[in-house]
This record gives C-alpha cells, sequence and structure tokens, in this order.
C-alpha cells in the first residue's frame, strides 16, 4: 500500500511538473514562437521589383519563422493584378503594392485598404526616363508630345512624373503615357514603340547595361525625393480579424528593412533570385528606402499628392488605413 502510495505521489508530481511546463510555454506570447497567432501561414503576392527586397530578406533571414509565421510567396507581374484575389482573401498580402491603385480602390469601395508596413520610399535615379542613346530627347520639355512608357496608367509613375514636369514647367498633358509591364518596357524601347521608358530598378540598370539607354529624366528628384511608392497592403478585414497575425508579420518586415537599409549586402543577396537578374546587375542598382516605421506624416504626401493631381476625390482617414497593432 505504501509503495502503491508513493508512486501514486511521484505520478501526480510529474503531471504537475508537466502541466507548469506547458503553462509556461503557452504563455509567452512575446516570443518568436508564440502561439497566440489568430493565422499561421500567410500567402504573399510579390513583384520582381527592389521595393519587396525585405519580404525575401525575411524569408531566408528566417524572421517569419522566428514569429511563427510561414509565408508563401506568389510572384506578379502588377500589384493590381492581386487586387481581386485580396478582395476575395485568396491572397492575404501584396507586397511591393503601390499606393496609388490601392488607396483608389479603397475610396471606390472595391477593398477597405489596410496598409501593414512601408515598402519603399522614391530615391534619386532609382525610377528614371530612360531613352535610347542617340535619342533627341534630353530635357524633361522634350517629352511633351512623346511617348513615354509607364507601369499602369494614372499611378504612382505618372503621378510622380507629372508632379516634376510642372516643377519644370512642362505641360504634362501633352505627354502621352503607354501602359507596358516593367519587364516588357526595355523590349518596347528597343523596337521604337515608345520614345521612353518611365522605368524602376532593377530593370532600369538591366536596360541600361543592356543597351546602352541614356537618363533623361530622374525621376526620384524633387518635389517627389522620399516620396513613399509601394508597401504591403491588405484589408481591414483580415487585420482586424488577425491582428496578432498582421502585428507578427509587421514586425518581421520592419526588421528585414532595417536589414536592408543597413546591408546592403543582403538585399543584393536575395535580388538574383526573385528579380531575375545576375549578381553584377544586383550590385550597381540604385536601391530605394527603405522606412522602418509606419509613418502618417510621410503617407499623408501620397494622399495630398493624389487629391490634388485629382486620382482621389477626398483624403482618406490614414488612421483607418495605417495598420498600428495594439499594445
Amino acid at each position: 500500500m505504501r509503495q502503491s502510495g508513493r508512486r501514486s505521489a511521484l505520478l501526480g508530481a510529474l503531471l504537475l511538473v508537466a502541466s507548469l511546463a506547458v503553462g509556461c510555454g503557452d504563455s509567452d506570447d512575446s516570443s518568436g514562437s508564440s502561439k497566440g497567432l489568430e493565422k499561421k501561414t500567410l500567402t504573399v503576392a510579390s513583384l520582381p521589383l527592389v521595393d519587396g527586397a525585405a519580404l525575401h530578406i525575411a524569408q531566408k533571414q528566417k524572421l517569419f519563422e522566428a514569429e511563427g509565421l510561414k509565408v508563401q510567396i506568389k510572384p506578379v507581374q502588377q500589384s493590381i493584378q492581386a487586387l481581386p484575389a485580396l478582395a476575395k482573401g485568396d491572397v492575404d498580402v501584396i507586397a511591393g503594392a503601390n499606393y496609388v491603385s490601392f488607396l483608389q480602390a479603397n475610396e471606390k469601395g472595391t477593398l477597405k485598404l489596410s496598409i501593414v508596413a512601408e515598402g519603399a520610399t522614391l530615391t534619386s535615379n532609382m525610377m528614371n526616363v530612360l531613352v535610347k542613346s542617340d535619342s533627341k530627347i534630353k530635357t524633361a520639355k522634350d517629352l511633351e508630345g512623346k511617348k513615354v512608357a509607364v507601369n499602369i496608367l494614372n499611378n504612382i509613375q505618372s503621378l510622380t512624373l507629372n508632379a516634376i514636369l510642372k516643377a519644370n514647367n512642362v505641360d504634362s498633358a501633352k505627354v502621352n503615357y503607354v501602359a507596358i509591364p516593367f519587364p516588357q518596357m526595355a523590349a518596347a524601347l528597343e523596337k521604337g514603340q515608345v520614345d521612353a521608358v518611365h522605368i524602376v530598378e532593377p530593370f532600369l540598370s538591366d536596360t541600361q547595361k543592356k543597351q546602352g539607354a541614356r537618363v533623361a529624366v530622374d525621376g526620384g528628384s524633387e518635389p517627389v525625393t522620399g516620396l513613399p511608392i509601394s508597401g504591403y497592403v491588405s484589408t481591414q478585414d483580415f487585420t482586424s480579424k488577425n491582428p496578432k497575425t498582421a502585428a507578427a508579420f509587421q514586425r518581421a518586415i520592419m526588421k528585414a528593412q532595417g536589414i536592408a537599409t543597413g546591408d546592403r549586402k543582403r538585399v543584393e543577396e536575395v535580388l538574383p533570385g526573385y528579380a531575375r537578374i545576375d549578381s553584377q546587375v544586383a550590385s550597381v542598382i540604385t536601391l530605394p528606402g527603405y522606412p522602418t516605421s509606419l509613418n502618417t506624416t510621410r503617407m499623408q504626401r501620397v494622399v495630398d499628392l493624389m487629391t490634388t493631381a485629382g486620382l482621389l476625390k477626398q483624403k482618406p482617414d490614414m488612421k483607418t488605413i495605417l495598420f498600428q497593432p495594439t499594445a
């Protein structure tokens, strides 16, 4: 009887220790292996642009894994291609999404936008107007009456370029914008289908290297230097139902943005894989700014510029659009 009692007591003690261990493990919600996430597997649509480098750095450095997340990346050529999938919930986040399209979709009611993290800000010579080496186009004024390729019409490219043209006393209404996806711009320029291409890295440097194309206008010059151009967007429905998951994704991205800002080599390492460019081009391209915070004042610049250009009828409440995790 005494041996049976001892065994029972020992078994009870072991069960108590085990339950305490399990309890301690579950309560550690601040650790990278947090078990409190509403959703642990995310599908992220991504463009082959330098804007989304942080997504691939976070994947390579296992920053998502450290937050308890598994991220599945789906390549897309244009962020608006993934917009219907985002609205339906087939995609959770779009990386490198241009703000213009999504702020317009928010105003139209196509989706209720939630910006989870900033992706890139405009820097000098990272999104330029290129022309052939023998082109007669020398200045911004020479673009009047010419065909200029942009990735998407009435978007971040024409918005920023028109602001630059206006600052240089150029009539932007006389510029004929033509929609051509970034990967096809170099061929369109070479064949003479357009007079110029407003092209972004890494396609910019690749086109210069292969064609000897010349910069006609610095697309990152004043008054748009430092302007937010793209980010990591989702829907308010997703972030409201999955606040811990959205916060975990945001933390991982912001850590990766910090890595991209502080160590260019980390960006160069991931570019050949998802952007399909060789390492030599990756080493010379102009990188955007990689913000490590979600800044209302900075984002308001985009809204103000869009409103002035007539791309938004009224200014949205950015406090409801910018995702801010609860303490």
